[in-house]
């Protein structure tokens, strides 16, 4: 035992690891602030705020955090300090304001947000944000004009003008809702080297080299991954191995498996399951919205929207393959969005049409979901972020 320690203390590497663990451990373990992304088109006012008790599920009282215009995705900075969120601005009528990005100090302890500054998106129709692991950049895809974006973030948190604006091009077949790039989404990938972009408009995985320092996205074609015309790649995640990329598809309502080949940037090897129990087919209505993967990488989750279902897959932890597991009605309207929190016990389904969350249990063993009773009324939620209370 006594050797053990003596390593520990004098390897810094090790210590290093082992103290990133145990920080990681107690996060896991701490409370959190829940961040509500939503739609103001109704009752909604902006971006809200809950408390959730790690040891219970318990959501705390709705508060809104901040006043805005159509706050629909929301990314956090990896120091947990900062805020971003996409002002969509839904309805131009409304505000003339461009759509863009809104940046956001963060207290921890108290979850407040105080509003650092708006910046332009480089394009028309920003949809969906991420940060990247260093802080250092907000990465934004445009759903209007089909492309991705890279904004530098300051020393302050806000954020400045694009640095990188890249254009999509093409179309498919499906003639209400492809005949032009729409970007869905972007994801980092865990070592900071790629970002990765499902387009709708041309049923392709946009993969780009990414350089966050100088806040740059340089297409790199030969990893793009081509889904089945019509499919409609709408969200991805990576599995927590890093090894595996999962990609939910709106229009088809299938999910596709892709290995990911991190030294090169390339997606390789599709195998694609439907996201609807066994013989359902896809009903004028229905859709895929979300996509994540389960902290233990053990289990992924999809959310289908007109069947208000979320699916778990068990994942094969050798070829990242999806074996059907079940699916949990959302109790709701239409799951834009669902998070799972930072101790992989709780997933919290948002259901825009019927303005609820709803909490469930995730099963350790088997990744079934059960609920817990509690629903909380939420104005049209469309994204949900977790932020470990300090």
């Amino acid at each position: 035992m006594a050797a053990v320690v003596w390593l520990a203390v004098m390897n810094t590497p090790l210590l290093a690891t082992l103290g990133l663990a145990l920080s990681v451990a107690s996060s896991a373990n701490a409370d959190s602030h829940v961040y509500f992304g939503t739609y103001t088109n109704g009752a909604g006012k902006g971006i809200y705020r809950a408390r959730l008790e790690t040891a219970t599920g318990r959501l705390s009282e709705l508060q809104l955090a901040v006043e805005a215009r159509d706050p629909a995705f929301l990314a956090v900075h990896p120091n947990g300090k900062f805020l971003y969120a996409i002002d969509e601005r839904s309805d131009p009528k409304r505000d003339s304001t461009p759509a863009g990005i809104s940046a956001y100090a963060l207290d921890p302890t108290s979850g407040r947000l105080t509003l650092l500054n708006r910046q332009s998106a480089g394009a028309s129709g920003p949809c969906h944000l991420a940060v990247d692991h260093t802080g250092r950049a907000v990465l934004v895809a445009n759903y209007a004009c089909g492309g991705a974006a890279a904004l530098p973030i300051r020393a302050d948190g806000s954020v400045g003008e694009p640095a990188s604006v890249v254009p999509h091009a093409g179309r498919s077949v499906n003639p209400a809702r492809q005949t032009a790039p729409h970007a869905h989404a972007i994801v980092v990938a865990p070592d900071n080297r790629f970002a990765l972009v499902p387009d709708l408009g041309i049923d392709r995985v946009v993969v780009y080299q990414l350089d966050a320092a100088r806040a740059m996205l340089t297409p790199q074609p030969a990893g793009d991954a081509l889904l089945p015309a019509g499919s409609g790649p709408r969200h991805l995640a990576f599995h927590p191995s890093g090894r595996f990329v999962y990609v939910i598809n709106e229009l088809f309502c299938t999910m596709a498996a892709y290995r990911w080949d991190a030294k090169d940037g390339r997606l390789q090897e599709a195998a694609i399951v439907s996201t609807l129990p066994a013989g359902t087919k896809v009903e004028p209505g229905y859709s895929t919205a979300e996509v994540v993967a389960h902290t233990s990488g053990k289990f992924l989750f999809g959310s289908n929207r007109g069947h208000d279902t979320i699916v778990t897959f068990a994942v094969d932890a050798n070829t990242g393959w999806l074996t059907p597991v079940a699916h949990a009605s959302t109790q709701g309207k239409t799951p834009r969005h669902f998070g799972v929190d930072p101790s992989g016990r709780w997933l919290l389904a948002e259901n825009q049409d019927s303005g609820t969350v709803v909490v469930f249990a995730i099963d350790a063993a088997t990744g079934r979901l059960t609920p817990t009773g509690q629903t909380v009324e939420v104005p049209a939620p469309v994204c949900a972020v977790f932020v470990p209370i300090k």
